[in-house]
């Protein structure tokens, strides 16, 4: 999956540049971060419905949904695709870090 995340990054800035008025990206923008948000939203709880209904071509679907809403927030907020590149990368090295979870007596 070559730099799929850039390439949509670059795609929403450009139609954003262009300034389309039927361009559904330049309805967001204009409607602002809270629109946007809202949509991410409602992307990640079908992304979570489709897989729950063990549906793949509709989880697959939904999670390119949210994909794209998630690179026009990271647009909107200026947030750069190699930024959660790099800290993907810092994250991928680290090990050993499960976290402990509290431990409950069932008998009790």
């Amino acid at each position: 999956m070559e730099d799929v995340l850039g390439t949509l990054c670059a795609t929403v800035a450009e139609r954003v540049q262009a300034g389309e008025e039927r361009s559904y990206t330049c309805y967001l923008f204009r409607e602002g971060l809270d629109k946007i948000l809202k949509k991410c939203g409602e992307e990640m709880s079908e992304v979570l419905i489709a897989a729950k209904n063990g549906e793949k071509t509709a989880t697959v679907g939904e999670i390119s949904d949210l994909l794209y809403h998630l690179a026009v927030m990271m647009v909107h907020e200026g947030i750069a695709p190699e930024e959660v590149a790099e800290e993907l990368a810092r994250r991928h090295t680290k090990t050993g870090n499960l976290k402990n979870f509290h431990q409950t007596d069932r008998n009790t």
